[in-house]
C-alpha cells in the first residue's frame, strides 16, 4: 500500500486525528483526499488551499443511503480510514436509559461496519486497498469509566478482524488502529500526556507504508497492548478500580 498518489477518504474529518489524517496525507503527496464529516468548515477551507485535491463531503455514517451515496460518488478510492466516532463518558450502569449505548453503537459499529460494506465494492474494483479503523486501547480492556464507548470499540476490533478475513480474497487489507489518550475534544476529561494528532497521523501512515495489521501508534498504547498480551487478566483488574463517577 502506498501513500503517494492514493486516492484516500476519512471520515470524522473536520477535527482532531481526522483532521491530522488529512494534513498528513497531503504532506505525504496523496493525489486526493475525500474529507468527510457532519460539519466540513475547516475541511471547506483546505479545499480552497488545495484545490482538487480535497474534497469535502457532508457526511452522517449512520445514514444508509447518504454513505451508498458517497461510495457511488468516490468511486476512485483506494484508502478507507474509518476515525469518526463518538464518546459519552460514562459507565454501562450509570445511563438513564440506553439511548446513550444505541447512539454510540450506532456510530462506532454499525456506522463503521456501513462504511466498509459500502466501499468494499469500489476498493475492488481499485486493486484492494486498505481499510484502516481507528480504534482504542478501550477496544483491548473494558475502561469502566467509558464504559459504553469501549464496549463498542470492542465490538469494532470484533469487526476489523472480520473484515479483514472476508476481504482477503479481493486483496483488500484491514488495519486496526489502538490509539491511547489522544489531545482531542474526545479527551478533554483527561490529563496529560496526551498524544498529538499530528503525531498519531504519522505513526498511522507509517503502518499503512507497513501494512501492520494491529497498530499501536502512542507510547501508552504500546504499554497497553504489551500488558494485553502478556496478562489480559491484570490488564483488566487494573482498569477496573477506574470506576465512573457516581
Amino acid at each position: 500500500m502506498q501513500i503517494q498518489k492514493s486516492i484516500a477518504f476519512v471520515t470524522g474529518a473536520n477535527q482532531g486525528i481526522g483532521q491530522a489524517l488529512v494534513a498528513a496525507l497531503l504532506a505525504a503527496d496523496a493525489e486526493k483526499v475525500y474529507g468527510a464529516d457532519l460539519h466540513t468548515d475547516w475541511l471547506d477551507r483546505q479545499a480552497d488551499a488545495h484545490p482538487g485535491r480535497v474534497v469535502p463531503l457532508e457526511l452522517d455514517i449512520r445514514n444508509e443511503a447518504g454513505v451508498a451515496a458517497a461510495a457511488k460518488r468516490c468511486h476512485d478510492v483506494d484508502l478507507l480510514i474509518n476515525n469518526a466516532a463518538i464518546t459519552k463518558h460514562i459507565g454501562l450502569f450509570h445511563a438513564d436509559s440506553m439511548t446513550h449505548g444505541r447512539n454510540i453503537m450506532d456510530t462506532n459499529y454499525f456506522g463503521t461496519l456501513q462504511m466498509c460494506r459500502g466501499f468494499a465494492p469500489v476498493l475492488k474494483a481499485n486493486g484492494g486497498g486498505m481499510i484502516v479503523n481507528v480504534l482504542s486501547i478501550a477496544a483491548l480492556v473494558h475502561i469502566p469509566r467509558v464504559g459504553l464507548y469501549s464496549a463498542s470499540k470492542a465490538a469494532l476490533r470484533s469487526l476489523t478482524q472480520g473484515v479483514r478475513a472476508e476481504l482477503a480474497g479481493q486483496g483488500t487489507k484491514a488495519m486496526a488502529v489502538y490509539v491511547g489518550p489522544a489531545d482531542t475534544t474526545m479527551s478533554t476529561h483527561r490529563p496529560k500526556p496526551k498524544a498529538a494528532p499530528a503525531d498519531l497521523a504519522e505513526a498511522i501512515l507509517a503502518g499503512i507504508l507497513r501494512e501492520v495489521e494491529d497498530l499501536y501508534p502512542d507510547r501508552v498504547a504500546e504499554e497497553v497492548g504489551a500488558s494485553f498480551r502478556e496478562d489480559p487478566k491484570a490488564l483488566e483488574r487494573r482498569f477496573a478500580a477506574q470506576l465512573p463517577e457516581e
